[in-house]
């Protein structure tokens, strides 16, 4: 089957919807040819049956069963092809019915793709641990890679992962280029995770052609199909080479960002559609300004979202759906007696549930949105649906959400007015380290092994995305834990970014204490300090918390197994967002020194640990006059 408008040329195999070309600027096809043509361009799904704790199940690449032409005029073709699934099949397939569109218009220079999946009532329960379509290019033609205007480069061949080119490091996607066809790529580290990128940042990522100047993007106009909100990480494109438009997926999430479906629950959702975009220059013309086009192309696609020409009545047009505005403030006495504007506030949309609970929601739409700098904020062409309103402010800790359940109809203009988020907080800081942003970018990220390196984040805003930074610390503190004296100590320099465990001569691995010293001028034994922790990330890791004794067996707080993000191994600098508030006794504490201890105590792999955002001890709350 072929679509073309006189740009370009797509063909998909019929009846299995798998793209096997695609012909544009003189080149016959882009997709790699010497692949199979079932592997060039493709959705897929894992998927695992109900309970299973891990998230690497059955990869399945979507084959259709049926072809249907669902408009087909001047301006306009899109194609639909189904499979529909029903008991004979279990086992077999994902229990989905999953119908993939491609759109094609006049005078556009790409082409659409979405899906509509469904899972009906009384088919099997399933866990959908990842969905996502994917391009693979020739590596004859696209060398070069961009994302962001600071993250773009030459890459290797895919020939130079392989045994004898390439040595496999701690795990199989991060491999130490030892002979590569190009030798200006020795002694570098590849790593697909190197690319990963927040969802509010992944709206356009591709490959670049040289000769002739061609360009390959997929651009995403908008977040509401993705899981985990604005600063989930997703990858984009890599070593292949390959482009991605992630859906679903585990990675810096682990399990608890995977949609689990029982035997008896309904469910549908439009994915995408993403644009797939197509640009070229004139010999002799700089072909990196290609990427300058694409982010042009990518606000036009950004703009005219939702867009007005997907024909399935499953996705929702703008007159369709609905918008809510309003403003959020803070009120932290402890910080001014006045609400302060929660500026850059991130602001969203999610199905009705807990506090944070959109976090971990993954199987409906969610809608976010940046606050201005007095707080004010606006959510548009949001789905018709229940939801309630959400929020996190960078430089406070906890989470916001509004008590009333929010019903957007088709028109809906809500105006929810001033809204007041109180953090927690019970008394004045006594002493704090680190900002409350759910990173751990601000603490000391080491430099690299040389023998490791990633030459473009070398002396790069995004240094802990260099490989191996987690070995460092054992290099650092080889016998002895960090210790950090508040008021001596600068976080930025002092305060290793990640709690790992220590690397021992026998090749195991032993959990670590960290120290925070701190002085008190005077205590009130009776009254109750608060210490708050907050993690930017958890990978198997336990975390228990002892006061001026390490040696009592049990700790005062535990947060006991937690986490499965990955983060440290994957070059994030953050996972998912853990708050706990532990209560610590005046009698505990000393006039004069104090220490509280930090153990990390799982201690089987060198990924284990904790990546704090932000620590802060509160002294008993003031009295009221």
């Amino acid at each position: 089957v072929t679509m073309k408008n006189g740009i370009l040329e797509v063909t998909l195999s019929n009846p299995e919807g798998i793209v096997t070309g695609i012909h544009y600027n003189g080149i016959k096809n882009l997709l790699e040819t010497k692949n199979d043509e079932t592997n060039r361009g493709y959705w897929d799904v894992v998927w695992s049956p109900p309970g299973t704790t891990v998230t690497t199940g059955t990869f399945e690449r979507i084959e259709a069963t049926t072809f249907e032409v669902i408009v087909e005029t001047r301006e306009q073709v899109e194609l639909s092809f189904s499979r529909t699934w029903d008991l004979s099949l279990e086992g077999k397939l994902a229990p989905l019915s999953i119908d993939k569109r491609f759109v094609m218009l006049l005078g556009s220079s790409g082409f659409y793709s979405y899906a509509i999946y469904e899972h009906l009532n009384g088919w099997p329960g399933f866990n959908l641990d990842e969905t996502r379509i994917a391009f693979k290019l020739r590596k004859d033609k696209f060398h070069y890679m961009a994302m962001a205007d600071n993250r773009q480069r030459y890459m290797p061949l895919p020939d130079d992962r392989l045994p004898g080119r390439g040595v496999e490091l701690a795990y199989p996607e991060a491999v130490l280029l030892v002979d590569p066809v190009e030798p200006e790529f020795k002694g570098e580290v590849d790593d697909k995770y190197q690319y990963s990128c927040e969802n509010k940042d992944l709206k356009v990522h591709g490959w670049i052609c040289t000769d002739p100047p061609t360009g390959f993007w997929q651009i995403t106009p908008s977040n509401e199909f993705r899981t985990g909100g604005s600063v989930k990480q997703n990858l984009t494109s890599h070593v292949g080479p390959t482009t991605l438009a992630m859906f679903i997926s585990a990675h810096y999430a682990g399990i608890d960002l995977v949609p689990k479906f029982g035997q008896d629950e309904p469910w549908k959702k439009v994915y995408g559609p993403i644009f797939i975009y197509l640009n070229s220059l004139p010999k002799g013309d700089n072909p990196l300004t290609l990427w300058d086009d694409a982010k042009t192309q990518m606000l036009v696609e950004v703009q005219s979202w939702p867009y007005s020409f997907p024909a399935s009545k499953d996705f929702q047009l703008s007159e369709q759906r609905g918008d809510i505005s309003g403003r959020l403030l803070v009120q932290d006495r402890y910080v001014s007696n006045d609400n302060i504007p929660a500026n850059g506030a991130y602001v969203g949309l999610a199905i009705p549930g807990d506090v944070g609970s959109w976090q971990r929601e993954c199987k409906d739409y969610q809608f976010w949105t940046e606050a201005d700098d007095e707080g004010y904020f606006s959510i548009t062409n949001v789905r018709t649906s229940d939801y309630n309103l959400y929020a996190w402010v960078p430089g406070f800790v906890g989470d916001y959400k509004n008590a009333s359940v929010i019903t957007i109809a088709s028109g809906s203009d809500i105006d929810m007015g001033d809204l007041v988020y109180e953090p927690p907080r019970d008394g004045p800081t006594l002493w704090e380290i680190g900002i409350p942003d759910r990173s751990a970018a601000e603490f000391y990220i080491p430099d690299p092994n040389p023998k490791y390196i990633n030459k473009l984040f070398v002396n790069h805003p995004d240094r802990f995305r260099q490989y191996g930074l987690w070995e460092r610390y054992s290099e650092l503190y080889p016998t002895q834990d960090l210790v950090y004296t508040v008021g001596e100590n600068d976080y930025k320099r002092d305060w290793f970014f990640a709690q790992v465990t220590r690397k021992k001569d026998d090749n195991t691995y032993q959990g670590t204490t960290w120290q925070i010293k701190f002085n008190l001028d005077s205590t009130n034994q009776t009254e109750i300090y608060k210490l708050r922790l907050a993690l930017a990330s958890a990978a198997q890791a336990k975390l228990e918390v002892r006061i001026n004794d390490l040696s009592t067996e049990s700790p005062l707080f535990s947060s006991g197994l937690i986490g499965g993000d990955n983060a440290i191994a994957r070059h994030g600098i953050h996972g998912l967002y853990w708050l706990y508030n532990v209560d610590i006794r005046g009698h505990m504490l000393l006039q004069g020194e104090n220490t509280i201890y930090l153990t990390q105590a799982s201690n089987q792999t060198p990924f284990q640990g904790i990546m704090y955002d932000y620590i802060r001890l509160e002294g008993p709350p003031r009295k009221a006059c």
